[in-house]
């Protein structure tokens, strides 16, 4: 018997159609996600294909889903930059946006963008002093020590965008907890769930009486009838997240090597079990990164996330 899903919403992560992105097919995704009843629809900023402003576009096909990043890395853009852009999202998806901002990692800060790996923890706090308030009033005056603004304008919108911090450590989920609407994960299964990510960001809302903070996991998926090649290919092209400090703590929760361990991969049950598992976990969303190989996997894997989506 398949467990209760609880209050979980399903999702999709269309992120790994970013490899080879073409701008109406992943539109396209969004509104047969809308069309298919899932809750959101996220997107990672990677390349050269502007997360935001796809989901602007998505949001003029569609009426109900949620639009989220997951995530726009803080280094290389200006927050009052991505005020902007996020509040142009929120505008034109009708106030369906969810602003997800994360600090990416070291190797990439330094080896792709060509800065200075400093202060990550003062970086996100000057950042959401900056952020916070041209979203939510128009204006900002604060002057930090790696950010800093002054000025305002009129915003196309007076209904900000929720804000979430990728969080997985201590005091990032402290600040996610505190300041913002929520946490978006990776890499993350239902042992470090339970034992690190819910309680830690629970705890800190409580203590500033802001409301419970949803807790986004997305984990690769695929309903396949040959599990064993599935988590071989899905270990083999993922397996840099492992090496990575942050990530790597997650998975040493976990027990395991890579992520195809906690990845959802195997019968129509299995990935039911999954989710109730992670639901179970404390989970208040979980976004799904369809990772089935041919078009009848796809099919069986979207039909599973669908009807756990519609048995809520």
């Amino acid at each position: 018997m398949t467990r209760y899903l609880g209050d979980m919403d399903i999702g999709i992560n269309g992120s790994g159609l970013l490899a080879s992105p073409n701008l109406d097919e992943i539109v396209d995704d969004i509104v047969a996600s809308e069309d298919a009843g899932f809750s959101s629809y996220w997107l990672a900023q990677t390349g050269l294909l502007d997360a935001l402003g796809t989901l602007s576009l998505a949001g003029r096909d569609t009426s109900l889903i949620e639009l989220g990043t997951a995530v726009v890395p803080t280094w290389p853009r200006h927050p009052q930059a991505l005020a902007a852009q996020a509040l142009t999202t929120q505008a034109a998806t009708g106030g369906r946006t969810i602003l997800g901002i994360g600090l990416a990692h070291q190797p990439s800060v330094e080896d792709r963008w060509k800065m200075a790996w400093e202060r990550p923890i003062r970086h996100i706090l000057d950042y959401l002093n900056v952020l916070d308030p041209l979203l939510c009033e128009g204006s900002s005056d604060y002057d930090g020590d790696i950010w800093s603004f002054e000025g305002g304008a009129v915003r196309p919108t007076e209904d900000p965008p929720k804000v979430m911090l990728a969080a997985l450590g201590d005091q990032m989920l402290r600040i996610a907890g505190r300041r913002t609407d929520g946490t978006i994960l990776w890499c993350v299964g239902p042992k470090a769930l339970a034992q690190q990510i819910v309680p830690k960001i629970n705890d800190a809302a409580a203590s500033v009486d802001r409301p419970a903070p949803r807790v986004v996991c997305s984990l690769p998926v695929a309903v396949t009838d040959d599990p064993a090649a599935m988590r071989g290919l899905v270990g083999v092209v993922l397996k840099d997240y492992a090496t990575l400090p942050s990530y790597r703590a997650m998975l040493d929760i976990e027990g395991v090597q890579g992520v195809e361990e906690i990845s959802l991969i195997g019968s129509e049950d299995e990935v039911r079990e999954g989710l109730a598992t992670i639901a179970e976990s404390g989970a208040t969303d979980f976004t799904a990164v369809v990772v089935a190989s041919d078009p009848d996997e796809r099919a069986r894997t979207l039909a599973v996330l669908g009807e756990a989506q519609a048995s809520r």
